[in-house]
């Protein structure tokens, strides 16, 4: 266990050098860890469902609730696939929500939006991050379970609503770009460090994602990636 801890550290902070050529390598479709994944994955879901629905009450009229709900929804119809995937695979969902939950509850706990223009960021960002996240991990997995989640990580359209009222508000009240860049930074260095939290308590999870040829060659390579997409992502929203 020590050695693993040793080796995930270390990759942490020294990324693969672009010289070097991983060996490609073939994930077994029935590898246990690809279970475990979904199992976290589907807690992320969960989590993300009743946040984005406990959040929509800062939602200034009718149309943004609608707006913000069928994002929840989108959440939601997520979690019932990866179960099923979960449920066929002899693992309890109800189980797998209750063993990984508490790492994203902690998340959503230190970034609680207290306006409804970071509601906003967090759910456009937010949305963006977890697909970032999860298409970069899917290259590795074996064709059906790259299948599954290409289709519930993708970013959802629904959070197309977030940008443009972040980008007319900005438009009106320019001064607001900065502090809600520094709030966009913010769930970036969060989402990392929770997700760093996962793939520490999961080796058999961060074996399979990171121990051959990916597109990214490293975790940290992995991260700066994610990081560049997420820079992006503010830029449409008009922030830094």
């Amino acid at each position: 266990m020590k050695a693993a801890r040793g080796a995930y550290d270390q990759c942490m902070t020294s990324p693969t050098p672009s010289s070097e050529t991983p060996q490609p390598f073939t994930v077994d479709p029935d590898d246990p860890a690809i279970v475990k994944l979904f199992a976290v994955l589907l807690a992320g879901e969960f989590t993300a469902f009743y946040r984005l629905m406990d959040e929509s009450a800062m939602a200034p009229d009718v149309p943004s609730q609608v707006a913000i709900a069928r994002m929840a929804g989108s959440e939601i119809a997520h979690f019932e696939k990866l179960a099923e995937r979960v449920s066929a695979a002899g693992m309890d969902p109800a189980e797998a929500v209750t063993r990984y939950r508490s790492v994203f509850d902690q998340y959503h706990d230190v970034t609680t939006p207290k306006t409804w223009l970071e509601a906003l960021v967090k759910a456009y960002v937010g949305d963006g991050l977890a697909a970032d996240f999860y298409s970069e991990l899917a290259g590795v997995l074996p064709a059906d379970a790259q299948a599954l989640v290409a289709e519930v990580m993708a970013a959802t359209d629904s959070s197309h609503f977030a940008r443009d009222q972040v980008r007319a508000a900005l438009a009106v009240r320019p001064e607001l770009a900065s502090p809600l860049t520094l709030w966009g930074r913010r769930l970036l260095g969060e989402a990392i460090t929770h997700a760093q939290w996962v793939l520490a308590a999961e080796e058999e999870v961060t074996d399979l994602l990171f121990r051959g040829a990916t597109s990214l060659q490293g975790v940290a390579t992995f991260f700066d990636a994610v990081a560049d997409r997420h820079a992006q992502r503010m830029s449409d929203l008009g922030l830094g």
